[in-house]
């Protein structure tokens, strides 16, 4: 596959006319300066020979793997496990993936299990033991998608595509019509430049393709960005600029991340990246919504695998330092075609996570620190046994593009345009009517809150047919509170089903027939017997402050009733330390309810510790678990209304 130029992140100058050398170190030459195709040719015809190493084996099973010739990889792969059957950690997983891509799946996991085995410490390994089932997670993902061919391609090479001002930009290897034809000895297709094409905003048809002419140089070219204003562009090209190629110290020009700008209608000021080197490469540019972070791949120092996913952090024309994704996305293998949506999700192509062979691409959610959780694969709709990658997103449209080497293409890589008909995150609307449980009566304006493990996610109130609605995520549980003036507070726990759809859940509501005076315990009106600490501390933990907010909302209801706050503990200690402890929880409570709002002087209270038990529990005494909880509560014991 074509695109492998810019994902082992790698670039060699060379022209038509192949070598005929016939011996093998001729081969090695062309094997090390990444001229696959010529180091194919005469190792195969060293093998057709006879002769047999396992460096040959490997080494023809890289020329093809590198170009996503899995049938083949997996054949050459095959005679170096037969001459050695313990290689390297990596020809483990090479042989694996080209298995699989061969449609060999048993015998790619038993090699897979093998390499877990062996390699304990590598990520891959650890990621499909993790994920034992993930063919069975890979078909509940798929059937999500209508695919097209995107109406852009060629007998080439054609990969990586943006879409801005209702254009098409991608890379491509076609015939671009010169005299003089500049072939790339690691693929054997032409040098890729980038085009364009106009489409239909609605279905994404394109018309004729041109070529970009303002970024293409006489090297290669690839995978762009632009800014929301058009007025900035990020792009791959080969290490070349102002008619100077650079090199590391193999020789070798590798790629690096351009920016350009637009003045006056012309693109002008092309410059490298300030991070970039001459010693590793950067490619694939992806930017934030918010366009301060820049996300890419690199095989810098530090990098984990074969080519991470970086991000730094842009300050106008100034940027930080990269930053490493982490291993909760990158492994030991290949990460490359970022692409991040308004929903802080990122959409990436890797061969180390579990997929079908080869690249797949996989979706994960990015927190406000930038940290890669829930990772999933896509499926077997955008995702085949051959390499998959470079997938954008209109996440309001649920339109989009990724390019695949697929079979059933029209050239060695092929960019295909999609319509999402099912979301992968799988969200429910929970909906109900709040009514009056004695007389079925509609409740408008009640505060219905939806919370998830003690932390509200959102309130809302009820509107003038008593109904509320929340969007909440399959397979969760949930509480959701009812609140109204005159009426007892209820809580109701839900657990949202596993496929998109509606919950619906009503909730009737009493009068309240608590009727509090001066003397009563307003926490019983509630149902509050304790307010429940983490053992030995005096901290108030999330569960006590949903109960503590009940009582809050009645002060707020209520501007001049005053409390007085017990807190009392069972026997299992000495009374010193019931004391102490029962008095800190007293204090903590009433400090809770000053930091929310309440004024001091309408609290007071204390710690009694295990004086008032209200059973036969004292020292001494045997008693079960549910009798010394009797004693453990605390009070609000009205003092003023």
């Amino acid at each position: 596959m074509k695109k492998y130029t810019f994902i082992a992140l790698i670039f060699l100058n060379a022209f038509c006319g192949y070598g005929q050398e016939k011996k093998l170190k001729s081969a090695d030459k062309n094997y090390d300066q990444y001229a696959y195709v010529d180091a194919i040719k005469t190792y195969e015809r060293l093998a057709d020979k006879g002769y047999k190493s396992e460096d040959l084996f490997k080494k023809l099973g890289d020329s093809y793997y590198f170009n996503s010739d899995y049938e083949n990889a997996a054949k050459w792969y095959g005679e170096l496990f037969t001459m050695n059957p313990s290689p390297e950690a990596e020809y483990y997983y090479r042989y694996a993936q080209s298995l699989k891509s061969k449609g060999e799946t048993d015998k790619a996991d038993k090699i897979l299990a093998e390499f877990n085995s062996l390699y304990k410490n590598d990520s891959r390994g650890k990621l499909y033991r993790q994920n034992g089932n993930y063919l069975d997670q890979i078909k509940a993902n798929s059937g999500r998608y209508q695919i097209e061919d995107a109406g852009i391609n060629s007998k080439y090479s054609d990969y990586g595509s943006f879409v801005y001002d209702n254009k098409i930009y991608f890379a491509s290897a076609r015939d671009t019509g010169n005299f003089t034809k500049r072939i790339h000895k690691w693929t054997g297709e032409y040098f890729t430049n980038i085009y364009n094409a106009a489409i239909d905003s609605q279905n994404g048809t394109a018309s004729k393709v041109n070529k970009f002419k303002p970024l293409n140089s006489k090297f290669n070219e690839s995978s762009l960005v632009f800014t929301k204003d058009g007025n900035t562009v990020y792009f791959t090209r080969n290490n070349f600029l102002n008619g100077k190629k650079g090199k590391n110290e193999s020789d070798a020009t590798l790629v690096k991340l351009y920016r350009a700008n637009l003045v006056n209608g012309k693109w002008t000021n092309i410059t490298t990246l300030p991070f970039t080197s001459d010693d590793y490469s950067t490619a694939h540019p992806a930017l934030s919504s918010d366009e301060k972070t820049l996300y890419f791949a690199s095989d810098m120092p530090g990098t984990i695998g074969q080519s991470d996913i970086y991000k730094v952090s842009i300050n106008g024309n100034s940027y930080g330092t990269p930053e490493n994704l982490g291993k909760e996305i990158n492994t030991e293998g290949k990460e490359t075609f970022p692409y991040v949506t308004s929903e802080n999700e990122i959409y990436f192509a890797s061969d180390g996570h579990p997929g079908l062979g080869g690249l797949d691409v996989f979706v994960g959610q990015l927190d406000s620190n930038g940290v890669v959780s829930n990772i999933q694969n896509l499926g077997s709709d955008i995702n085949s046994p051959k390499d998959d990658f470079a997938y954008i997103i209109d996440t309001a449209t649920r339109r989009g593009y990724f390019s695949s080497n697929r079979d059933g293409g029209q050239g060695s890589d092929d960019i295909y345009k999609f319509l999402e008909t099912r979301r992968l995150k799988c969200t429910q609307e929970l909906n109900g009517v709040i009514t009056d449980a004695a007389t079925g009566a509609v409740l408008p304006e009640a505060k219905v809150t939806l919370y998830e493990n003690q932390a509200i996610k959102k309130s809302v109130l009820s509107n003038s047919e008593g109904q509320y609605r929340f969007d909440v995520e399959c397979g969760k549980t949930y509480s959701v509170r009812a609140e109204k003036q005159e009426y007892a507070t209820k809580e109701v726990l839900v657990t949202i089903g596993n496929a998109s759809g509606k919950t619906s859940l009503p909730i009737a509501l009493d009068k309240s027939v608590c009727k509090v005076t001066v003397g009563d315990d307003l926490g019983k009106c509630f149902g509050i017997k304790m307010i429940y600490f983490d053992l030995d501390k005096s901290d108030i933990t999330a569960a006590a402050a949903l109960d503590l907010a009940k009582i809050l909302d009645v002060l707020s209801q209520n501007p001049t009733m005053k409390l007085d706050i017990r807190s009392y503990t069972d026997s299992r200690a000495s009374r010193e330390y019931n004391k102490a402890l029962s008095d800190r929880r007293a204090k903590a409570t009433i400090s809770w309810l000053v930091k929310n709002g309440v004024s001091k002087n309408r609290l007071t209270g204390k710690g009694y510790g295990e004086t008032a038990l209200v059973n036969r529990c004292s020292d001494g005494v045997q008693c079960s678990e549910e009798e010394h909880q009797q004693n453990r509560r605390s009070e609000f014991i009205i003092t003023g209304v």
